[in-house]
């Protein structure tokens, strides 16, 4: 897995810091960003949490580059709506010799990584010798239509991965742009951090949290599973170690 945090908002915490100011205070436009410190922004964005005040933080938003996560990865992470994602597309893009993640409980059982991994083999066998007889019918199609052979073949071959891409695993790996605003990435580090996340989006979660913490620390200071912040809403179905979880996250970014 890869991530980087490839843009954001602009002094993301004076950002919101502005717009918290303008809603509490009487500020006008050509003024609101006056005065705002860095002591007064920290003030602003710890009243917003205290207070549960969430949407002024929506103003900064975050643009992130991810490689190397399954397509199991990417069904979940676009549950999460308010996003903008940017996907590479099997339809456009050959699978030729495509990477695959490989899940760490069954790389620690060895006849059961053998067997995953010979799947892996006869997925990209299957994908290739679809992808080739698919090519062959369309080509000829094209070929009767009048086309030139170079075109022919430039547009049978991508017709034909549209279909072959079918027999792929959820194990193949790909790639995204992702955009999230603050708002919407405290929610998705709610959820996503929490033990109970599937091992590879809890993965991505906390790095992202880690890229964003050193962008904005204060707005970000108390991001994570909700235990960070209160009791584990998860009930019977807990982890517990809340204490333990949240001695890591505090620390998450810091260097330690």
């Amino acid at each position: 897995m890869n991530v980087k945090l490839l843009a954001y908002t602009p002094d993301p915490e004076r950002t919101v810091a502005c717009a918290a100011k303008l809603c509490y205070a009487a500020s006008d436009i050509d003024t609101v960003m006056e005065g705002l410190t860095e002591e007064k922004t920290g003030s602003f964005l710890n009243m917003l949490t205290e207070i549960g005040h969430e949407s002024p933080i929506e103003h900064a938003s975050f643009t992130f580059g991810i490689e190397g996560v399954s397509r199991s990865l990417l069904a979940q992470i676009t549950r999460h709506r308010l996003a903008s994602y940017s996907v590479q597309s099997q339809r456009y893009v050959k699978e030729a010799s495509f990477e695959f993640v490989l899940p760490p409980e069954i790389e620690a059982v060895p006849k059961a990584k053998e067997e995953f991994l010979l799947a892996m083999e006869e997925d990209q066998r299957h994908y290739e010798r679809i992808a080739e007889l698919l090519q062959q019918k369309h080509e000829a199609e094209f070929l009767r239509e009048g086309l030139s052979e170079r075109e022919a073949k430039r547009r049978a071959e991508k017709k034909a991965i549209e279909d072959a891409r079918f027999v792929l695993p959820n194990a193949c790996a790909t790639k995204l742009i992702c955009t999230m605003n603050a708002r919407s990435l405290m929610n998705f580090f709610t959820h996503r951090c929490c033990s109970r996340a599937q091992w590879e989006i809890r993965e991505l979660a906390e790095e992202m949290l880690r890229l964003v913490k050193a962008a904005a620390p204060t707005m970000f200071g108390k991001a994570g599973p909700p235990c960070l912040r209160g009791s584990c809403p998860e009930g019977k179905m807990s982890c517990g170690k809340s204490a333990e979880v949240r001695e890591r996250f505090l620390r998450l970014g810091d260097g330690r």
